[in-house]
């Protein structure tokens, strides 16, 4: 295996691990997909990932492919059933950090809206009083940067999209989410150093590069309880991507 498929593996125990999921690979394989975290991190660890035979590598939650942090997966199916139980049952306690445009009223606060796939799109999904099942999002604010803030999410709930769309609610989209925030042609997708530093002068003949240019939603904490009943805690701090971005809207995003 090259050495560019290695994944970062978090923690690991004889019953389950977690490896730090980079943007862009799907959790498990799909019809589009030719890789995946799950195909990884079996051939790094010389497990399988289908059949009924234990240890395997056995799915637990999942992240959209554009998300990058914490990922969580059993080796066997008694450990897979009792971490997948705490998911089912909100006792995980996860935290995010997103870069959102807009301005937030306030410096935290907590979205309890119902979500449901939009009907007039079958890839989105929306706030529905009605047909919705219930959501929580509790939110607070960590920066601001002039037109971005960066908020931190407590996810209480395990909806698909769920920040994603809590966030747009309250006026606070991802910086960049071609789905709930799409950017209108001609413009280009990501956070570019020239949209807030003032004397920003581009380099002679080479096009600016972005420096953040997909999802700005990164999975930074999860804590449960082990099968062992020992309280774990696993921390993945940003990647290279929305470190310079943050480092960079640091310097010159206040004003």
């Amino acid at each position: 295996m090259k050495q560019s498929e290695q994944l970062e593996i978090l923690f690991q125990t004889d019953q389950l691990v977690a490896v730090f999921k980079p943007a862009g690979l799907a959790t498990i394989p799909g019809r589009a997909e030719t890789d995946s975290v799950l195909e990884r991190i079996a051939r790094q660890l010389k497990l399988p990932h289908t059949g009924e035979v234990d240890p395997r590598i056995r799915v637990v939650h999942r992240l959209d492919k554009e998300t990058s942090g914490v990922l969580l997966f059993a080796k066997d199916k008694a450990a897979q059933q009792y971490l997948s139980h705490q998911f089912q049952n909100n006792t995980i306690e996860k935290e995010y950090i997103a870069i959102c445009v807009g301005q937030a009223i306030g410096n935290e606060g907590q979205v309890d809206q119902p979500i449901a796939v939009d009907p007039n799109c079958k890839t989105r999904m929306a706030i529905s009083p009605s047909q919705g099942r219930p959501a929580k999002t509790e939110w607070k604010v960590e920066d601001r940067f002039g037109e971005f803030t960066l908020v931190r999410c407590f996810p209480k709930t395990g909806k698909t999209h769920q920040i994603r769309v809590h966030l747009k609610s309250i006026g606070l989209p991802l910086a960049i989410d071609p789905i709930y925030n799409p950017v209108r042609s001609p413009a280009l997708t990501g956070i570019f150093l020239s949209r807030f530093k003032r004397d920003y002068r581009s380099n002679f003949g080479q096009d600016e590069r972005p420096l953040i240019d997909r999802l700005t939603l990164h999975a930074e904490k999860l804590r449960f309880i082990a099968p062992t009943g020992e309280k774990v805690e696993i921390d993945a701090p940003p990647p290279k991507d929305m470190r310079a971005c943050l480092n960079q809207l640091s310097r010159h995003g206040r004003r």
